[in-house]
């Protein structure tokens, strides 16, 4: 067969389309097919070919011709339009039009009788003819017209034969004979409710790969899908018809560039605001979780965290929203699906998202004013609440520091990690911005006075000084009304925004070193941290550099096998790595690597070993499959774009803002990578060493070396309070008593500002959503049940992937002795990391990489609801082991079969030294948790006393689970044989067709095309486990943990207070209403109480209506008994409140918004999962959203009455002497037993 006739045929194959007449064309087709095998078609000629669907109504003209307009911006040359309808005829002025406003004067729209004239150079380059058959409403019109098409393709390249074929293959040869596509496929189908066979048929002639893959379109882009390990199927569209549209005008605005971004299918209009100097980038996309952001330079001199202060202050009321906190009002109740502000050292970003319009453009509004028109700059208190202010309630106490960012930041100096980070970047940029700290130093944090608050606020948050991003499926006219009625106020000519522009910082040609303490516990082990950092570039990088980093990146750090992972963390010099390796956030990229844990004779070893192992990897160069698999990861990451949780259009924000904020080419560049990719796949296969000389010309020969150790100190933590308390009595000891009076007058003063409530007037100032604008019903997750060899489980969700296939591989663990549940996770960790009998670990691991999206696995536990939605039984649990990955669909049989090849042939045996350095590893990560993520352990705690699924969380999470790790370590080093015998005994009693579930997500088809490697995976599986019959069932083995007060001391400036109690008893039906109540506490009383007065950096509570569980927590909080005083008048607070029509409905909206958040299909697929393993009915799910719809103010009174009756026990991690303190005030039979962590 030759070229072009497979070519066509397998893209036929590709299109997936189920309409008769589609069939009848296949037919047709293949009976063309063997009319051309005979033609002596050019082997290396360059050919595109493609299928456009579509209704041949005059309707549909103009979107047919839309679609061919969008292929010429692509790389279409010329258009050849051949109509028997005449409708497309009637579009072709139009076309041509569009065509030659995009800058493409010298494309080609021709008729059905002309034929474009195409040089050989142009042949060589790929040029392109699109040809466009329009047809009647018969099926014989379609099969006909398509033939005819078929025949002029044919006769079209045969009439090249004219064309030097040697100067054709020269231009060709490196790529296998192809040169990259210039075009993409565009597959379309609309469905005709009136006539379904009424279509059009539109070929394009679009060029294979050197594999003869085809190439595909994923769901997100109209672009070619590539190689990578396989291609994504065929899962084709048009542009959408909010992206085709026409960028909107506005005389405001000067329209400077539009680019069509074909890798994520979305057009971006750049602006600039003709009076205030604004930029703006207006991406129009077919998705409706829109997203707005505005962002400002922000560099910074000192470590005041001046930037990190007005970040928090800026949301803190303004001109129009004149409430204290707009943005917890926001919190409370919006249907917001990302709300927040973050501090790069460089820049503030205020980005916020929602898939409802309405509460889109209030988010969007009340941002705006924020940023733009805060009270922060007029009063001094808002600067006093969020960064610092003296406190003083009586005149003999002695005088404290409050405020939030004051406290969050000595959290974050508590951590030894932060320490490290906040050094290396300090030694490694010390000419610039980021010598200093834009969060903020504890020490310095006091001495920011309100002037300079104020002066840093006019002097950057001008809109010339901005950039402003809008992204989704709303109305492009009135993103540009809304943001020129904020901007008109503002004259560019009163900014200097080059007065924000980061500096360069230049290469060192010096290594520089060094030594910091870090403060630990008497008795600590006195271990080192060293890390190592190099400044990479001076100039920015090329586009083709910032990829082929990317992928440098993944070969040395990208998994445990990697070059570099892999020598130093076997080389037991240290516990665990520190370093991520390359970093690109900031103006100029960095890389790091280093080791904590080590022994101080080890630290110039470690700084050997990251040299020497970079020197010579440069020198001699990666292997081709370890290419193979850090390229086809990070291709098959780009083209995925899953970004979970996280709104695409922020993901996408953030992408370009690097480029945009400094100046470094089209902001947009920083979203394209089929180019990049295109050119590094082409000099790869040349045999250019790419990342060879990256490695050697930006690592190994660049002598900018900032390498930082950090000593422990364990007298430091007792040293940094005392000098912080004596500069507080020195500064009261200079007071008079005037001064004093006034500190106790502000203290008070303030403290009656943070928890007087909002005026009526001021609330309603605040735009909102109301019951209205709700969803009334859930939203439902496709499944089908089916049924596996040995009868377990398959569950199906047909969903646009994108060719993708998710796969959830779960096998029972409730068989495992319930002691040996941390055995379970060391052996899920275990099993990716030691090889099979016939791979080793490296080349493992590179297979996963090659083919496959990626390969993980996890420990997944669930609480099953009770009978009707109650309250379950607190011993009720449903666990697996779970072994979860991604492929495309031509390589799930790769992805099966590794998976199967790591449960069932895991070289265990061979995994002494894997296992002792996984688990010191783990002992070392979890006691840096601890210090940073507190609040996390505090509440495992306070679950593990309720139910057998908390029960299963600290034993393989908290401090239980530390404690083991502490002891496998040890067996792992001392009694190998025994250990081995324990792991290789939960292999055997997992290994089963016997509880077996398989979740699967995927397009349609691709299911279908799956089923059969997924039958064949769980017929290899034993029928039976080899389970010990005397294993005590968990719920008989279990004792949950005691209620008892409780306090882990570490090492910390702050502390995480946390506090709980079962509220609702096994069988009880709790009513949904509750979940408002809970989280309108959380978002009210506690965050005025323990975050506003208290000064903590977080507080809240937490209701799970399957357990009946309820806890408080506080994150970075400054206080301890405090904080669990305020707890402890919660239900009186929910008595005693005033609760107005509009703060129900705020409850109640916020609520649903928080049930509502949006899912890729992956995620759909493990949510349709997580229910069925919980049991929780669609049902019960529309009751539970009917109950939180109905909440009243009865249902606080009633949440409040069975609150007051139910005593908490508090769970906490923080400094001794505070809990000590706590103590001092608490009751004999009330006393907090502490316990060191070590």
């Amino acid at each position: 067969m030759g070229l072009l006739a497979l070519y066509a045929w397998r893209l036929l194959q590709s299109v997936f389309l189920t309409l008769e007449v589609l069939q009848q064309l296949s037919r047709q087709l293949r009976q063309q097919l063997r009319q051309w095998r005979s033609l002596d078609l050019p082997q290396k000629t360059p050919l595109h070919l493609g299928i456009i669907i579509a209704s041949e109504d005059a309707a549909d003209a103009g979107g047919v011709a839309a679609v061919v307009c969008a292929s010429a911006v692509t790389g279409v040359r010329y258009v050849t339009l051949c109509e028997a309808s005449g409708e497309l005829a009637r579009a072709v002025p139009a076309l041509r039009a569009e065509l030659h406003a995009r800058g493409l004067e010298d494309a080609q729209v021709l008729t059905a009788g002309e034929a474009p004239v195409t040089s050989s150079e142009e042949l060589a380059a790929g040029a392109l003819c699109v040809r466009v058959v329009t047809l009647g409403s018969g099926r014989d019109d379609l099969v006909v017209a398509a033939q005819r098409v078929c025949d002029r393709v044919v006769s079209g390249r045969l009439a090249h034969d004219a064309v030097d074929e040697a100067a054709v293959d020269s231009e060709l040869s490196a790529n296998e004979g192809f040169p990259e596509p210039k075009a993409h496929v565009r597959c379309v189908m609309r469905r005709n409710t009136r006539a379904m066979s009424r279509v059009t048929a539109a070929l394009a002639l679009l060029q294979p790969v050197s594999s003869f893959m085809l190439p595909t379109i994923s769901s997100r882009g109209l672009n070619s899908m590539r190689k990578m390990g396989g291609s994504m199927s065929a899962v084709c569209e048009a542009v959408p018809a909010v992206v085709a549209a026409e960028p909107a005008t506005h005389p405001a605005f000067d329209l400077l560039r539009v680019e069509m971004i074909d890798e994520y299918t979305i057009k971006c209009a750049t602006y600039r605001h003709k009076k205030s100097g604004a930029e703006l980038i207006s991406a129009q996309a077919d998705d409706d979780n829109k997203v707005f952001g505005i962002v400002f330079r922000t560099p910074v001199t000192d470590s005041t965290g001046v930037p990190h202060i007005l970040e928090h202050s800026v949301l803190c009321g303004s001109e129009k929203y004149t409430s204290k906190e707009p943005f917890v009002e926001l919190l409370k109740g919006s249907l917001q699906t990302f709300l927040n502000a973050f501090t790069y050292p460089d820049r503030t970003c205020y980005p916020v998202a929602s898939q409802n319009t309405k509460d889109f453009y209030n988010l969007v509004n009340v941002y705006l004013d924020a940023v733009l028109h805060p009270r922060a700059t007029r009063d001094p208190t808002v600067l006093a609440q969020e960064g610092w202010h003296y406190e003083l309630e009586n005149k003999d106490d002695p005088l404290t520091y409050k405020g939030v960012v004051f406290n969050e930041m000595k959290g974050v100096y508590s951590s030894p990690d932060s320490l490290m980070y906040r050094a290396a970047q300090q030694l490694t940029f010390p000419d610039n911005t980021y010598a200093v700290d834009s969060g903020g130093d504890p020490t310095a944090i006091p001495s920011l006075t309100f002037g300079q608050f104020k002066a840093f606020h006019a002097a950057y948050y001008h809109p010339a000084n901005s950039r402003i991003f809008f992204y989704g499926d709303d109305n492009l006219s009135t993103r540009l009304e809304l943001l020129d009625s904020y901007l008109q106020k503002f004259n560019a000519a009163d900014a200097t925004p080059a007065a924000s522009e980061v500096k360069t910082q230049p290469l060192i040609r010096k290594p520089r070193r060094l030594v910091e303490k870090y403060p630990t516990e008497p008795g600590s082990p006195p271990t080192h941290m060293v890390m190592l950092n190099w400044l990479m570039h001076e100039e920015p990088l090329s586009a083709d550099d910032e990829l082929a980093l990317g992928v440098l990146d993944h070969l040395l750090m990208g998994t445990p096998t990697s070059a570099l992972y892999k020598p130093m963390i076997e080389s037991g010099l240290g516990a665990s790595l520190m370093g991520g390796g390359l970093s690109d956030e900031l103006k100029q990229a960095t890389f790091s690597i280093g080791l904590k844990g080590v022994q101080p004779a080890d630290v110039p070893k470690v700084e050997a070993l990251a040299i020497e192992t970079l020197k010579k990897a440069a020198e001699d160069g990666f292997e081709a499959d370890a290419i193979e698999a850090s390229l086809n990861t990070i291709e098959f990451s780009l083209r995925e774009f899953n970004t979970g949780g996280y709104p695409k259009g922020l993901s996408l924000m953030l992408g370009i803002l690097p480029r945009w904020l400094y100046g470094s080419g089209s902001p947009t560049e920083g979203l394209r990578f089929e180019a990049p990719l295109a050119n590094l796949k082409a000099r790869l296969a040349k045999g250019e060493r790419v990342f060879e000389g990256l490695l050697q010309r930006m690592i190994v020969d660049n002598s900018h070396l900032a390498t930082v150790e950090l000593v422990p100190d364990d007298t430091l933590a007792e040293a940094q309070k005392a000098a912080e308390e004596a500069e507080l009595a020195a500064v009261k000891a200079k007071m008079s008593d005037a001064e004093l009076e006034g500190i106790i007058a502000a203290t008070k003063s303030l403290k009656e500002a943070q928890l007087k409530e909002d005026s009526e007037e001021a609330l309603k100032s605040i735009p909102r959503v109301g019951l209205a604008d709700l969803e009334r019903k859930v939203k439902d997750y496709p499944t089908v049940f089916d049924t596996l060899a040995g009868g377990g489980e398959l569950l199906l969700h047909p969903l646009p992937c994108a060719g993708v296939v998710y796969a959830d591989v779960l096998l029972d663990i409730t068989k495992v002795p319930l002691a040996d549940m941390p055995l379970v996770r060391l052996f899920s960790e275990l099993l990716d990391e030691v090889g099979t009998s016939d791979m080793n670990a490296v080349a493992m691991q590179r297979k996963i990489g090659a083919r496959t999206g990626g390969l993980s696995t996890a420990m997944i536990y669930e609480q099953p609801t009770g009978p009707g939605g109650t309250v379950a039984d607190p011993l009720d649990l449903v666990a697996y082991l779970a072994v979860r990955g991604k492929a495309t669909v031509d390589k799930s049989g790769d992805l099966f079969s590794l998976a199967h090849a790591l449960l069932t042939d895991a070289n265990l045996k061979g995994g002494q030294a894997k296992v002792v350095e996984l688990l010191r590893e783990k002992k070392s990560n979890l006691e840096t948790a601890f210090i940073s993520s507190g609040n996390s352990f505090a509440g495992a705690r306070l679950a593990a006393r309720n139910t057998l699924h908390g029960y299963v969380g600290e034993l393989t999470q908290g401090v239980t689970y530390y404690e083991a790790v502490k002891e496998m370590l040890t067996q792992a080093k001392d009694d190998w044989p025994t250990l081995l015998g324990r792991l290789d005994k939960v292999r055997e009693t997992l290994l089963s067709q016997e509880g077996l579930i398989i979740n699967l997500t995927a397009d349609p088809d691709a299911l279908d095309a799956v089923r059969p490697t997924v039958d064949a995976f769980a017929a290899k599986l034993p029928k039976t486990a080899k389970a010990d019959p005397t294993a005590v069932p968990w719920r008989k083995a279990v004792t949950l943990l005691p209620a008892v007060d409780e306090a882990y001391a570490i090492t910390t400036q702050v502390h995480y207070v946390a506090a709980g109690m079962r509220l609702f008893e096994p069988g009880t039906k709790l009513d949904g209403a509750f979940y408002a109540v809970a989280r309108f506490l959380s978002r009210g009383y506690l965050w005025d109480n323990v975050r506003v007065v208290g000064g903590a950096y977080g507080g809240g509570c937490s209701l799970n209506p399957r357990t009946g569980g309820f806890a408080f927590s506080s994150y970075r909080d400054p206080n301890v008994q405090g904080t669990l005083d305020i707890y402890a008048k919660t239900a009186e607070a929910l008595e005693n409140a005033h609760l107005t029509d509009d703060a129900l409905e705020q409850a109640i909206v916020g609520a649903v918004g928080d049930l509502d958040s949006p899912m890729t299909s992956e995620q759909k697929g493990f949510r349709a999962l997580t229910l069925h393993l919980t049991g929780v009915t669609t049902e019960m799910r529309q009751q539970y959203r009917d109950e939180v719809l109905g909440t009243t103010r009865a249902s606080f009174k009633a949440f409040a009455k069975t609150l007051r009756a139910k005593p908490f026990k508090v769970a906490i991690f923080g400094a001794k002497d505070a809990i000590e303190a706590a103590n001092t005030a608490r009751g004999a039979d009330e006393q907090i037993a502490i316990t060191q962590l070590s």
